[in-house]
């Protein structure tokens, strides 16, 4: 029993992305879809230009964070991640359903979360707005700028961890109710948590009620899919996702054997098994 309670993160971490990918894949082929019908070629964006975004948008955050209070962000966050959820939603319903119907679901669902932020409820409209955005950059990138993003932002990601910016960055956020990560919580009966409940604290990691999934590490291997299935076709797409599977069970393997739970970057083990499944698709599969 307590092994498996060590390796529930994993199992629902797993869970996460294979949804993640189960939903993006279908909205990628009708974006695919759309994009012939109307003839119209997205053009394809220098790696320059995702990094510039990337790392203007987590000075900015950075600055923010550090020099405004907190009691004056929270509104302010919350709003931008409602719009950001419903803007998910909207993509991903907006291609089956009428544009009215969409449209209603996805405010709805928004303003759901705006006033009843339960863990689950975040956790979904994460996933939905994670596919919504692989669905429709991974069409302006080309497979090669977007796991060189991915090696990028992996050096980040342990420079971050491991001068402590990013559980600094975590621990603000937590304040604002808006985590930009997926909660994992060890009782499933605090799946129904208010997220203003979830707090970042100096307890020590086996400690705590629940574990954390950060939203990049979801979504980049999704942009990198849908790049691939832009490229290449569906067949070549899944076997990517597979080896993103794998990356974030080395995630696992890595932060239970060698790290007894504590936090670690995880961006990289996924980008390398991610690389290597790139690879064998570029150079091998023909």
């Amino acid at each position: 029993m307590n092994r498996i309670a060590r390796l529930h993160p994993f199992y629902w971490g797993s869970l996460i992305l294979i949804i993640s990918q189960s939903i993006t894949l279908p909205v990628a082929s009708q974006v695919k879809d759309f994009l012939e019908k109307t003839k119209t070629s997205p053009p394809e964006v220098s790696l320059g230009i995702p990094l510039i975004y990337f790392f203007g948008a987590v000075i900015v955050l950075g600055l923010v964070l550090f020099l405004v209070p907190m009691s004056k962000l929270r509104v302010v966050f919350r709003i931008i991640f409602a719009l950001l959820f419903s803007w998910g939603m909207f993509v991903v319903l907006g291609f089956s359903l009428p544009l009215i119907a969409a449209s209603l679901i996805s405010v709805g669902t928004a303003i759901l979360w705006f006033f009843l932020p339960r863990v689950w409820l975040h956790d979904l409209l994460l996933v939905i707005t994670l596919a919504g955005m692989g669905s429709v950059f991974g069409f302006l990138l080309s497979p090669w700028t977007a796991i060189s993003f991915m090696l990028v932002i992996s050096v980040y990601d342990i420079l971050a961890v491991r001068f402590g910016f990013m559980m600094w960055m975590a621990k603000k956020l937590s304040q604002l109710e808006t985590l930009p990560a997926f909660i994992i919580p060890k009782d499933i009966a605090d799946w129904n948590l208010d997220l203003r409940e979830i707090r970042l604290t100096e307890e020590e990691p086996p400690d705590r009620g629940f574990s954390l999934l950060g939203g990049g590490d979801i979504g980049f291997p999704i942009l990198l899919i849908v790049t691939v299935f832009s490229a290449y076709g569906l067949v070549r797409s899944l076997s990517l996702a597979a080896f993103s599977l794998l990356g974030l069970a080395a995630v696992y393997w890595i932060q239970a054997v060698f790290l007894k739970g504590k936090p670690m970057p995880a961006l990289p083990p996924i980008t390398f098994s991610c690389l290597v499944g790139f690879l064998i698709v570029y150079f091998v599969w023909s």
